[in-house]
């Protein structure tokens, strides 16, 4: 038996907000040491899926890129890169279309999606292996959660009895309202739809053949005209944006009659809220969950996540249920009941433009990372790492000058014409519409700060003349 992984990596994770941006989304995350896209990937492996397939936004590319380089075991992936949301109907179809062109139709897809939180892997793997033997007889299988209370964040799956055994599946429903959900769990019949699912390729596609047959059409036409380098997949645009945007649930599952539920044995979150990410963490004896350096005084049930560039205190006195999220350019104080509501400042943000919706205070990109430490009018200073062997493009900007210090490493600086090689507490000068490019040529990371002077300091003050990642 073959099993593929197929790990769903999408979503802007605004709840999450300002620890999640649209570019720096939750699945890159780090709970508990490594991200939960790591943690996802390594749960198949587990179980013993020998392959993995990724579905991802095409501007994740080189954060999956750099997941996948952190890891200790790392498997071979494909990378199916999306250029823009399609929901989770499409992207199983065009997972599962690719799977038996490039596997077989026989092949076993274990589907997780890259932000859910499963501490006991080891329950994870009992239950999935469950769900293989389902799937290898021809069943489309859903991990049901159950459920720890009312909750009406979730789509629900009903079964037909009470029982801890596998069972076809009565129905799926949406998100109820409270007194639905309570009465939900008073029968002890319904489950919470994971988003987890497992199947054979040749079964999936023919359920979306029944079920969802302009779907399907639409994903063959894009898979078609798709472009694979090197185990990466790219849409054309146009062809890709004909798939509708539906979830698996609508398309498939909620009609088809073959769909088991297989209980979970294991604990879940899907870390939607930042009282699930304070769950997600033990708790001090008066319920914080807080890093240890933390002044808390007369403070009860409290989060608390700071991520600065550098040591920051923080104090907290007569506070209670509160979630407190520092980051360096952004700040959050919000009561857990209110948690669910982030989306709301996250909406205000994107109607005024502001970049910390986009945009995390250390932004990731194919050649490192840069941070803004310090802006006022007429200057910007920025903290910009370098990978062994990388380099940014040959640039130049019409309304800025810079100032470059290398503090670790070796580069080159390329100033026109000329290149320098420089070294740490060595200081090169970019003047206003001069060409130039940083390299390292070291064998640890290059890190520099950055000082620009000029009238305009905006990211779109760049016009790159060449560069490595096809962005000239």
């Amino acid at each position: 038996m073959r099993v593929l992984s197929v790990v769903l990596s999408g979503g802007a994770g605004s709840r999450l907000w300002p620890a999640s941006r649209q570019t720096f989304p939750k699945p890159f995350m780090k709970l508990g040491g490594s991200s939960l896209l790591q943690q996802a990937i390594e749960r198949g492996q587990a179980c013993g899926t020998g392959d993995l397939m990724i579905v991802t936004n095409k501007d994740h590319l080189f954060l999956t890129k750099d997941v996948l380089r952190q890891m200790t075991d790392p498997p071979e992936a494909t990378l199916m890169l999306e250029p823009k949301g399609r929901n989770t109907g499409p992207a199983i179809a065009l997972a599962a279309l690719q799977c038996i062109q490039q596997f077989s139709g026989d092949t076993v897809m274990l589907v997780l999606s890259a932000d859910h939180l499963v501490p006991d892997v080891e329950a994870f793997v009992a239950s999935a292996s469950q769900a293989f033997r389902l799937a290898t007889q021809g069943a489309l299988v859903v991990f049901g959660i159950s459920p720890t209370g009312p909750d009406t964040g979730f789509g629900y799956v009903e079964v037909a009895k009470v029982s801890r055994d596998n069972q076809p599946a009565k129905r799926f429903v949406e998100k109820p309202d409270l007194q639905t959900a309570q009465e939900y769990l008073a029968t002890g019949r319904y489950y919470w739809n994971s988003g987890m699912f497992c199947f054979t390729a040749d079964a999936i596609v023919a359920a979306f053949e029944k079920y969802a047959p302009e779907l399907l059409a639409a994903a063959r036409h894009a898979l078609k005209s798709s472009q694979a380098v090197d185990n990466t997949i790219q849409f054309d645009l146009h062809a890709f944006g004909l798939q509708p945007d539906i979830s698996i649930d609508y398309a498939v599952m909620e009609p088809a009659d073959n769909v088991y539920v297989v209980p979970a044995k294991f604990s879940w979150s899907d870390v939607g809220s930042w009282p699930a990410v304070a769950k997600a963490h033990t708790p001090d004896a008066s319920g914080n969950t807080m890093p240890s350096d933390v002044v808390a005084i007369d403070t009860t049930g409290t989060h608390v996540q700071v991520d600065s560039h550098g040591p920051k205190l923080v104090a907290t006195l007569g506070v209670h249920d509160l979630v407190i999220v520092d980051t360096p350019d952004a700040l959050l104080v919000a009561h857990k009941n209110s948690a669910q509501e982030v989306k709301r400042v996250v909406d205000t943000l994107k109607a005024r433009k502001h970049e910390t919706v986009h945009l995390p205070a250390v932004v990731h990109r194919p050649w490192g990372t840069y941070a803004s430490l310090k802006e006022e009018d007429g200057y910007k200073v920025k903290r910009i790492t370098v990978k062994p062997g990388e380099s940014l493009s040959l640039q130049y900007h019409h309304q800025r000058a810079e100032h470059w210090v290398v503090v670790q490493g070796r580069g080159i600086v390329q100033i026109g014409e000329l290149e320098h090689v420089t070294l740490p507490g060595q200081y090169r000068y970019i003047p206003l519409k001069e060409k130039h490019r940083l390299t390292n040529i070291g064998e640890e990371e290059l890190v520099l700060i950055e000082v620009q002077c000029g009238g305009y300091l905006g990211e779109d003050d760049i016009v790159r003349l060449a560069d490595t990642y096809g962005r000239a």
